[in-house]
């Protein structure tokens, strides 16, 4: 073999390998950026990052008036590519609809939380796509007990962050509740 063709065929072998390379990569959801005028971020695990909507979020309204000991709080997790394959694996596996699932970035959760009780309801549970739209809703609402989560437990820190943020902006909370309750909401 000559030196021509053994240049030749090294070019030949890298551009395989390098479109074998392109190819056999997983697809990655890009998720459209998360604006820090209406989300805090809370934290980061390896798999999901942790939102919650400081503009939306406001006290429980019972009886026209403002109760301080329930937060009504929208959530937002964007996900990295291994959540999101564990997400469409587990849809998969119970055979449910995998419809809109190319495009999942995250999940949207719309919290109770009730200070009395101690306990975070989630309401609504929305899988997410990269344009923010709802692929699928769950609606049967989940009650957790605070108590029954450890420090450590990354549900519990988004909570107690959750807690932490309106204790410090009670006030701000207070006056939209009530421009809520004014609107007639």
């Amino acid at each position: 073999m000559n030196f021509k063709t053994m240049r030749l065929l090294g070019t030949v072998a890298a551009g395989m390998i390098a479109c074998s390379l392109f190819f056999a990569a997983p697809a990655s959801a890009d998720a459209p950026e998360v604006s820090e005028k209406t989300f805090h971020w809370v934290q980061s695990t390896a798999r999901q990052n942790y939102y919650f909507n400081k503009r939306q979020m406001h006290f429980g309204i019972e009886d026209g008036k403002v109760d301080e000991n329930v937060l009504i709080v929208p959530t937002l997790k964007t996900y990295d590519d291994v959540q999101i394959q564990d997400v469409v694996a587990k849809r998969r596996w119970n055979m449910e609809s995998l419809d809109g699932y190319d495009a999942l970035v995250g999940a949207a959760e719309y919290l109770r939380i009730d200070r009395a009780a101690g306990t975070v309801t989630i309401e609504e549970h929305d899988d997410l796509d990269d344009s923010w739209s709802t692929i699928h809703a769950v609606t049967e609402p989940t009650t957790i007990t605070l108590a029954d989560l450890s420090e450590k437990d990354v549900d519990g820190c988004f909570f107690r962050a959750i807690l932490a943020y309106a204790d410090k902006h009670a006030a701000k909370l207070r006056a939209r509740t009530e421009a809520k309750i004014a609107d007639g909401e």
